[in-house]
């Protein structure tokens, strides 16, 4: 494909330092019914199944090696690669495309990938893919190259994730996935599933959608695979992939619904996405090789920006540091938790109460005043379990099991055998010290006590109990079964068995624990209300509504922030800007006169919904607003919120909230969807130079989140 390829085959050889190389394993086997010889390539990098085959510049020189090989062999009638057990392949090394500097280096790790994988499609021998596990990324796209797949039904992790880390399948994805499968699919794999939190497909799946040829399950998927390849090779199996809509109207819609999804994701803040979809709309007429080159000019430049480095650097804290909390104490000195008790029955107590039961599997007992709440809270679980069932995501008799684990009371000697029991009634000071003095009544003295305050403080709410030691912080975020933060808040006297046992707990329900220190609002809802207070104040002064709530919209934010407060509810956002207000003055966290008047109409927000469910602001929501006379624009809007969470963050590192920033990254991302091609807050204000305005200096050093300076 390339004149050069020896020539680029030798540059990638700069960029391969530490690379893990992904063996092309290549070995002879004779096929089933008479049909020759083939050669099965296993792509396995020997390290055990925590460490997936990744495709490096060396590992693609080594494979680009046993291609020329194979093909040049005349005894060979098929050519074959899988991977090894679990998995096919996970893409590019990212660890070596961070360390890309130059432009140069970028176009050439496309052009190997092209290169190499263009050996399988224009084979003279027929190519064969055996999708076996794991196949993202280039993994996939080393599949699509092939000219026949098949698919292990059990499959799992079959995804584009590309645009997700900030760049776009770059060898060969936005051609070979619309000319398989058709646009309209090709944009759900590349766009919607990788921005939808990266989304992964099945085997069974991946052969509905035409990604594969066959599906084939069991333990003798790769013996049954070669088989179907000799019957290919003999004629005796024939295909009949379906045509794909190739018309102008049908590419062009499917390309606007993608642009579509991607500005409802990040408002053209991200580049990735939209360079993906050029890609895809050329796909239509362009030939293979003028596709390639679209790509490598796409995927070298998403390469060199703020945005993908940004993205690399979210992923990772998401996948290393959030699995390795900082300043967790040692798992050993955790308590065993075999019965949970959860004080109240609302719905925060109810979504609690089913993640404890399906995820630890022990007791959970609920309590509450009365028995017509219990009960209600009770109906609560039992119906949500009943959904998972109807979808098929739990059994019956697992569905039975997690009903019988969840009981209610309105008696709290219920909880005498409890081992974590954690709170989740009103956000009032007086009533969770109440709270906790009658449950230390009736628990032992080794019983976990746990509080689900998004804001008060942790240490007071403590201070009149015997054993203010076993009282510790366990903020969720809602919805409790969507986002996977946890603040595990260290009390003044909180002690390590305490911290441990969180840690533990929160690790068994499948989520990623912050260890925060005991500071109004912790750190995502602090964060959130201070832009939140900035955007009010900007109201009150008299900017109209429509301008402050749309001026963040470079921030790439998964809502404006008066959807946000129509999310949360106008009530809580109060009750937590009054907190900070009393903690930290009316400098930093003004409370709205807006907000007050909305809280007093007990309006939901600003916002309804027309006919066609597109947001109005309502007469009623209108009329609430206190203005001034001094409207800013748009520009002096999302300036001012820049310095204002540049100083609230730099405030909080002072007081040493968390361990670094970050953490303060982690927890909006994990908690407030905080974009990943911004790689959290602090290298966005970093960019923003909002950063060095207010403090004098970048929270992260240069190329950390962004390029080398």
């Amino acid at each position: 494909m390339y004149d050069d390829f020896d020539a680029i085959l030798e540059r990638t050889a700069k960029v391969t330092e530490g690379e893990v190389i992904t063996h092309s394993l290549a070995r002879d086997i004779e096929l089933p019914r008479g049909a020759g010889k083939a050669v099965l390539i296993t792509l396995d990098n020997g390290l055990d199944h925590t460490r997936p085959s990744t495709l490096g510049p060396g590992t693609l020189r080594e494979l680009s090696r046993v291609l020329d090989e194979v093909q040049a062999r005349d005894d060979v009638v098929a050519i074959a690669i899988t991977g090894k057990p679990f998995i096919t392949a996970a893409g590019a090394d990212l660890s070596l495309i961070s360390k890309i500097t130059e432009h140069e280096q970028a176009l050439d790790v496309a052009r190997i990938g092209h290169g190499t994988f263009h050996k399988l499609a224009n084979s003279k021998i027929p190519t064969f893919a055996f999708i076996n596990g794991l196949a993202l990324g280039g993994g996939l796209e080393i599949v699509l190259s092939c000219q026949y797949r098949t698919v292990n039904s059990t499959a799992a992790g079959i995804a584009f994730p590309e645009v997700f880390l900030g760049i776009l399948p770059g060898w060969g994805g936005t051609w070979l996935a619309p000319n398989l499968v058709g646009i309209e699919t090709a944009v759900k794999l590349v766009i919607e599933n990788s921005m939808n939190q990266n989304k992964m497909l099945g085997g069974q799946q991946a052969f509905q959608l035409g990604l594969a040829d066959a599906v084939f399950d069991g333990a003798d998927y790769l013996a049954r695979s070669i088989d179907w390849m000799a019957g290919v090779v003999t004629g005796e199996v024939t295909l009949d992939r379906p045509e794909i809509d190739r018309s102008e109207e049908a590419w062009a819609a499917a390309i606007k619904a993608g642009k579509k999804y991607a500005d409802s994701k990040v408002s053209g803040a991200a580049p990735a996405p939209y360079r993906a979809l050029d890609c895809l709309a050329a796909a239509r007429t362009a030939t293979r090789e003028e596709a390639y080159l679209l790509e490598d000019q796409g995927l070298a430049d998403l390469v060199m920006t703020d945005e993908h480095r940004a993205s690399l650097y979210a992923f990772d804290l998401v996948n290393k540091r959030a699995k390795r909390p900082a300043g967790a104490p040692d798992k050993e000195l955790a308590r065993k938790v075999t019965k949970v008790g959860i004080v109240g029955a609302g719905l925060m107590a109810s979504q609690l109460a089913l993640l404890f039961g399906r995820r630890l599997g022990v007791p959970v007992v609920m309590s509450d005043l009365d028995q017509a709440r219990v009960d209600k809270g009770v109906g609560y679980v039992h119906a949500e379990i009943d959904k998972l069932l109807t979808k098929k995501r739990i059994s019956p008799d697992k569905a039975n099991g997690l009903k019988a684990l969840v009981t209610g009371t309105t008696d709290q000697t219920d909880f005498a055998d409890c081992d974590f029991v954690i709170e989740a009634v009103f956000e009032e000071m007086g009533v969770k010290q109440q709270v906790f003095g009658a449950l230390e009544q009736h628990v032992r003295p080794d019983c976990i006590l746990a509080t689900n305050t998004s804001s008060l403080s942790v240490s007071e709410m403590a201070s009149g109990l015997q054993h203010p030691e076993r009282v510790v912080g366990f903020h969720f975020f809602n919805p409790v079964a969507v986002l996977p933060l946890l603040e595990i808040i260290r009390g003044e006297q909180t002690d390590e068995a305490t911290l441990a046992t969180a840690f533990v707990v929160a690790k068994g329900l499948r989520k990623n624990a912050v260890l925060v220190k005991d500071a109004p609002a912790f750190v995502a809802n602090r964060i959130l209300l201070r832009l939140m207070s900035e955007v009010f104040a900007c109201v009150d002064e008299g900017t109209p509504l429509e301008v402050a709530d749309t001026a963040l919209a470079p921030m790439g934010l998964p809502m404006t922030p008066f959807t946000l407060l129509q999310l949360v509810g106008p009530a809580v956002a109060l009750h937590v800007n009054e907190t900070l207000n009393d903690a930290f003055g009316d400098e930093r966290f003004p409370v709205s006169k807006s907000l007050q008047q909305i809280v007093e109409q007990k309006l939901p927000g600003v916002y309804d919904r027309d006919e066609k469910g597109r947001p109005f602001v309502t007469d009623a929501g209108r009329a609430a607003l206190v203005q001034g006379d001094a409207p800013s624009t748009p520009e002096q809007v999302l300036d001012r919120c820049e310095k204002a969470l540049a100083t609230e963050i730099g405030l909080m590192l002072d007081e040493q909230v968390v361990a670094a920033p970050m953490d303060i990254d982690l927890c909006l991302i994990l908690g407030a969807g905080w974009p990943f091609h911004d790689g959290g807050i602090t290298p966005y204000l970093d960019r923003r130079g909002a950063s060095e305005a207010v403090r004098g200096k970048r929270f992260l050093p240069p190329g950390v989140a962004s390029l080398p300076a």
